[in-house]
C-alpha cells in the first residue's frame, strides 16, 4: 500500500529556513512524480514545487522560486523541500503527493500525505 508521511514542519522566524521531508513506502519513488502543496487558513491548496519521476526535473511556483528547493533521495525513498528566506505568507500546512506527471494541478495526484504545519512568525 502506497503511503506518504511528511515531517520537518515547525515554527520559524521570518528569514529562517526549514527542510521538510516526505517519506514514501509501498512504492518506488522513481515511478512517480512528487509534488509539494500548501494550504493556508481560509485559502485553497496550491502547488509549491514538483519533481519528475524520470530525470528529476524540478518546477516551482513563482512565489517560492529562488527560495525553495525540491530534491529526491531515491535510496532513502524521501523527497525534500528545502525552504529558505521564509516569509509569514509561507505559513500553511504543507502536503506532499505522488502522481503520474509533475504538475501543479492537484487533480493529477493520486496519493497524499497527512500534512505538516509550517508557521513563520516572529
Amino acid at each position: 500500500q502506497l503511503h506518504l508521511v511528511e515531517s520537518g514542519g515547525g515554527l520559524v522566524q521570518p528569514g529562517g529556513s526549514l527542510r521538510l521531508s516526505c517519506a514514501a513506502s509501498g512504492f518506488r519513488l522513481t515511478y512517480y512524480a512528487i509534488g509539494w502543496f500548501r494550504q493556508a487558513p481560509g485559502k485553497e491548496r496550491e502547488g509549491v514545487a514538483t519533481i519528475t519521476s524520470s530525470d528529476g526535473s524540478t518546477y516551482y511556483a513563482n512565489s517560492v522560486k529562488g527560495r525553495f528547493t525540491i530534491s529526491r533521495d531515491s535510496a532513502k525513498k524521501t523527497v525534500y523541500l528545502q525552504m529558505n528566506s521564509l516569509k509569514p505568507e509561507d505559513t500553511a500546512v504543507y502536503y506532499c503527493a505522488a502522481g503520474g506527471i509533475a504538475t501543479m494541478k492537484m487533480s493529477e495526484y493520486d496519493y497524499w500525505g497527512q500534512g505538516t504545519q509550517v508557521t513563520v512568525s516572529s
